[in-house]
């Protein structure tokens, strides 16, 4: 790895190089910030999520399933 920072001594005189080195040209640099935010947006997205399938999945509550009621209609079939 080349990155790093280089000192060079000549005489009394010394002069720093710093080396900055990407592995690939589409790489990019992720910073705290940027992977907390990242974080944070998946968290807010699941957690809307959860409170839309909790929503699309209570309006179902009052509602007869389809088994019940076709368990409904074959006790009725039989005593006729």
């Amino acid at each position: 790895d080349p990155r790093g920072t280089y000192k060079c001594k000549i005489g009394s005189k010394v002069s720093t190089l710093q080396v900055h080195y990407r592995m690939c040209q589409n790489c990019i640099e992720v910073d705290a910030p940027t992977i907390s935010g990242i974080v944070v947006a998946d968290v807010i997205a699941t957690v809307f999520l959860a409170v839309a399938v909790y929503c699309i999945t209570g309006q179902d509550k009052g509602r007869m399933s389809r088994g019940e009621g076709r368990a409904l209609l074959a006790a009725r079939g039989g005593d006729g």
